[in-house]
């Protein structure tokens, strides 16, 4: 059996027990999905059966069998699944990154920081890669083993990732003073604070950069600028309010942080497709964004 057909049995296999190893993530898809927006948070996910599109800002990401994800700090994506069917589902597996398990793990490696890296790069994963994985997922049927093992090939999994093209990205995550871990401080107050204006200028002190400097390394991470990611953010908990939790729009607006209703509303269906009093009528939904 090839490695990616062991790996969809395992994934098929394990869906409803990902509890047995900690952090672990498992998707299974069996139709095309609508574009949907979501925040992404820092994760590995791999692909082993069909494919799926990312949009961030103005790029375009599609990663299909055999490909990964690093998604480096939270980002606002919109997201859909563009190859699954029932016969041939997509399933993914992937990883929360933890920033204070990936510092344990660089602690020998005497890694410095480096230049800006983006916040979401995809890779074609290697054969160890995709061995460590199926490895990991062979644990969830072995529960007096997976508390002491899956720890291990966790580990084994990041520092696979920091060899990988995407290492850059997945170390710095990790490191307390790289400029990742700058702008994901800002990235962290703007989702805290994104109802209040702000001055870039004083999120580029918050991030210890010149504001030309804070600039440069905030669109390298996000694609966005920070007015941009602020509006996403703010849009995103407003279709929350008004598709899940069935707010009304005018109040959901002001809620967010909308001064005027006919902006809110433009912006709304610019980002969305629709108005927000039409979509509320309707059943789509904001969610995480899976693997």
């Amino acid at each position: 059996m090839d490695a990616l057909a062991e790996l969809r049995e395992l994934i098929v296999k394990a869906i409803g027990r990902e509890g047995a190893v900690d952090g672990l993530l498992l998707s299974v898809v069996t139709a095309p999905t609508p574009p949907t927006s979501s925040l992404a948070s820092p994760t590995f996910a791999l692909v082993a059966q069909g494919r799926k599109r990312l949009a961030l800002g103005e790029q375009i990401f599609e990663y299909g069998a055999g490909d990964y994800l690093v998604v480096s700090v939270d980002l606002p994506v919109t997201g859909h699944f563009v190859e699954a069917s029932p016969a041939a589902p997509c399933l993914g597996v992937g990883l929360e990154l933890k920033p204070e398990v990936i510092a344990e793990l660089l602690l020998d490696a005497a890694e410095k920081p480096g230049g800006p890296v983006r916040g979401l790069t995809v890779s074609r994963a290697s054969t160890e890669l995709v061995d460590a994985v199926i490895r990991l997922l062979r644990l969830v049927d072995e529960p007096e083993d997976a508390p002491v093992l899956a720890p291990l090939v966790q580990r084994e999994i990041l520092w696979r990732l920091l060899r990988s093209p995407q290492g850059a990205a997945v170390r710095d995550i990790g490191l307390a003073d790289s400029s990742l871990s700058h702008v994901a401080r800002v990235i962290r107050w703007i989702r805290d604070h994104y109802t209040e204006p702000f001055r870039v200028e004083d999120l580029a002190a918050m991030a210890g950069m010149s504001t030309s400097a804070f600039h440069r390394h905030f669109r390298t991470v996000t694609e966005l600028t920070p007015i941009q990611y602020q509006k996403k953010i703010r849009l995103q908990e407003a279709r929350l309010r008004v598709v899940g939790l069935g707010e009304d729009v005018t109040s959901a607006g002001y809620a967010v942080g909308y001064d005027s209703p006919s902006q809110f509303s433009r912006e709304y269906r610019r980002e969305f497709g629709m108005p927000p009093s039409r979509d509320r009528a309707g059943s789509g939904k904001s969610s995480r964004a899976s693997v």
